[in-house]
């Protein structure tokens, strides 16, 4: 058997700059080259970044995405570069370029656009028709297919290896979720089966809004076998090797100091999770402009795990702690914070609430004279915190992140420019159990509790009015959380939940706060979508909405 040295280039694109994009393929390309590789697989779209959505009606950014394929491709020498872009030569297509030798050797557009969850394709872009996809790289027959492609049985691959393709390349924006790893080597594993051909899937790694990538790129054996696997969650090139049928034109390649076909492990379903929440950050922050971030600190379990994750994402030298009690503030709050702070490295300030609520009760009192208090007082406090974290962010130039929970943004346990007031919702996709689970999974990494015990252990409160507790106004997290699982993310009506022997009563108030939120979640900063179904790009309800489904 001869083998054909592939480079599977694990990189992290930029939405829109594709200038810096076009830079970072070419010099991945020209390392592939040195490792002496007949070939260099990019993600999908990796010239514009993934996914570029309405940029895509700009006939302007088209055509550049073009140009810089044409840029690529006569700088392409030996190593042949397969790389995704956007193709507007014949509508505006999903595109692989295929060039060597400083030419454009062919473009493969994609054939199968996919339309649900977060994905819109098919807004954007038209189908390749009846694409064979095959292409002479180094002497042997390869198929090069785009993502979705490989998702569809008895679809574009199977007819690439029908029609003689003896190893397929499949480029990828394959966004993660839990779970994500384990169903892709599912379905590459159905494909290898079918073609009887390796398969080289190189995927983006990196966080784009409410999406993060998490590349782990891989060489898949036609029995199923990974032969080579890139590491999650950051940039890697792969260098793999794929048997194929003995032939003089192709020349064996160099002995390299690379190491060829390493297998890297994959993560624990916590640290790959995590892992995702900190990329994510990460990325949101630096590709967006910003160096320092500002989180107000409660003492509470969701702005600690998100100062957790706010320090292992950007240093804990550009995280800052803003500490802002009231009048109902207990004392362990402010002292649970100040430790967090200090195990975690990040500096911190105090900013008592106190003259700034005492002053907008006097302004309101004469409109509020005769009236019991209520739950406009209590969100007047988390009001002005807004405005202090959002008037230290423009005095700093810090990005604010927000420490709501997807249990709280699901049925509107928040207030609207209070708590929400920020850039970016580093947890709105983890459930308030999660929350507590990552807490203590980052202290078990650490080996210390870098989060304090107490915060563990202390019953969760907004602490807006004396002795409040979150289970004065909702029930048990243990209870909330799967009931909320099953209507949000299962998609069930409140009649499937009765027939699971969930309490009337408690059916009709949680589902009635979750359809009466959708206001509020509409106006929430993004975050990063680690489930199979997070609100934003995945759920898409409307807010005017009397539906309720049948009641038995």
């Amino acid at each position: 058997m001869a083998k054909l040295r592939v480079a599977l280039c694990q990189i992290n694109s930029v939405v829109g700059d594709i200038a810096a994009n076009t830079e970072r393929i070419l010099a991945a390309l020209h390392a592939a080259e040195e490792s002496g590789c007949h070939a260099a697989v990019f993600p999908e779209l990796a010239v514009t970044g993934y996914p570029p959505e309405d940029l895509l009606l700009k006939r302007r950014f088209v055509a550049d995405s073009r140009q810089a394929m044409e840029h690529i491709a006569a700088r392409s020498r030996s190593c042949t570069a397969v790389v995704g872009f956007v193709d507007g030569a014949d509508g505006c297509r999903n595109a692989a370029g295929i060039a060597a030798d400083g030419r454009l050797l062919g473009v493969y557009h994609k054939r199968e656009l996919p339309n649900y969850g977060v994905f819109d394709e098919r807004r954007y872009f038209r189908p390749g028709v009846n694409e064979p996809g095959l292409h002479n790289i180094a002497g042997v027959s390869v198929g090069v297919s785009i993502c979705e492609d490989a998702w569809v049985s008895g679809g574009p691959m199977s007819q690439m290896a029908a029609a003689g393709a003896e190893v397929i390349f499949n480029l990828n924006a394959s966004p993660y979720h839990e779970g994500k790893p384990d169903q892709r080597l599912g379905v590459l594993r159905q494909r290898a089966g079918e073609t009887g051909c390796p398969i080289a899937y190189a995927n983006l790694v990196g966080g784009q809004d409410e999406l993060v990538f998490d590349g782990a790129s891989l060489v898949m054996s036609p029995d199923g076998r990974v032969i080579a696997q890139a590491p999650p969650f950051r940039e890697h090139r792969l260098i793999a090797e794929v048997e194929v049928a003995d032939r003089s034109g192709l020349p064996p390649p160099p002995a390299i100091a690379d190491d060829i076909n390493a297998v890297h492990p994959g993560l624990g379903e916590l640290d790959e999770q995590y892992e995702a929440l900190v990329l994510a950050t990460r990325d949101y922050v630096h590709k967006n402009g910003f160096t320092d971030v500002g989180i107000g600190l409660s003492g509470g379990i969701d702005s600690s795990l998100v100062a957790a994750i706010a320090a292992d994402a950007l240093g804990a030298g550009h995280v800052h702690g803003v500490l802002m009690p009231s009048r109902y503030s207990s004392g362990h709050s402010v002292a649970d914070a100040q430790a967090l702070c200090q195990n975690l490295g990040i500096d911190h300030r105090i900013i008592p609430v106190e003259p700034g609520h005492r002053a907008f009760l006097e302004m309101l009192a004469p409109s509020f004279e005769g009236l019991d208090s209520d739950l406009a007082e209590e969100n007047v406090q988390s009001r002005i915190r807004g405005t202090l974290l959002m008037a230290l962010s423009n005095k700093f130039g810090w990005l604010i992140l927000t420490t709501g929970n997807k249990s709280e943004s699901a049925v509107g346990y928040s207030t609207l420019y209070g708590d929400t007031a920020g850039a970016y919702a580093v947890i709105k996709d983890l459930w308030k159990l999660q929350v507590y689970a990552f807490a203590r999974h980052r202290n078990q990494r650490a080996g210390v509790d870098l989060i304090p015990e107490n915060v563990l252990a202390k019953p969760p409160s907004a602490e807006l009015r004396p002795d409040q507790r979150d289970d004065q106004s909702l029930p048990p997290y243990e209870v909330l959380d799967p009931l909320l699982e099953a209507y949000v993310e299962r998609d069930l009506t409140p009649a499937d939940l009765l027939s699971q022997g969930h309490p009337p009563e408690l059916v009709s108030r949680i589902t009635g706060l979750v359809d009466r939120a959708e206001y509020k979640r509409r106006q929430n900063p993004p975050g990063v979508r680690i489930t199979a179904k997070a609100f934003g790009r995945d759920r898409r309800l409307p807010i005017t909405n009397r539906y309720q489904g049948p009641t038995r």
